[in-house]
């Protein structure tokens, strides 16, 4: 009985919805990227690299950047030989450590393709494909929250204007914001650029 039950919880897909990034309080300059169930309360808490939040990030932000990104690249890449990727599933958790693979399609013949979850996340954002997981990954690494934590709440809300001096970004004009928010894409600052996109959208 024991091994059907298991058997059942690893083939058993669940759906999951990006909720927000925090900065990690456990590894410095890493982030949390916290996945949530969509039918349920249960959460999945990943520890990223900063490169890969980033990737993220500006994907979520809908910023477009001067060059193209790694994940930009293969998407392009994978645009131009009709390769879609149809759905990430994050299949294996081991030692602290999540293991995803895409699943892509060029049509005719689908591939199963073994990626860091991070990269697979970034992926499945620009192919805008679902995110899956098992319910034995849940039951061993999902947290149940009742009240969702503020995410991606900047340390640092301050930016220099042409002078030097320190601006907040509260206290800035909608104008300085937008021109501190062009300079940030231009210089590639991409952390940055989503810190003053946030900032603009509560203006809304």
């Amino acid at each position: 009985m024991y091994l059907v039950n298991t058997r059942i919880l690893q083939m058993e897909k669940i759906r999951l919805d990006i909720i927000g990034m925090s900065y990690s309080q456990s590894q410095s300059g890493a982030y949390a990227l916290i996945l949530g169930e969509r039918d349920g309360k249960r959460r999945l808490p990943i520890i990223i690299g900063g490169f890969e939040a980033q990737a993220i990030a500006i994907e979520l932000e809908k910023i477009r950047t001067p060059r193209p990104l790694t994940h930009d690249l293969f998407k392009a890449f994978a645009d131009v030989y009709h390769i879609e990727v149809t759905e990430v599933v994050i299949n294996k958790f081991s030692e602290g450590v999540f293991y995803a693979k895409l699943v892509c399609t060029d049509g005719a013949q689908e591939q199963e393709v073994d990626s860091r979850t991070s990269d697979a996340i970034a992926l499945a954002l620009r192919f805008n494909c679902p995110v899956f997981t098992y319910e034995s990954i849940m039951v061993a690494a999902g947290i149940l929250m009742e009240e969702e934590a503020e995410m991606m709440k900047p340390d640092d809300q301050k930016s220099e204007n042409e002078t030097g001096e320190q601006i907040s970004f509260p206290d800035a004009t909608e104008a300085e914001l937008r021109e501190m928010l062009q300079s940030a894409i231009e210089k590639e600052e991409y952390e940055k650029a989503s810190k003053i996109r946030d900032e603009l959208n509560k203006r809304k």
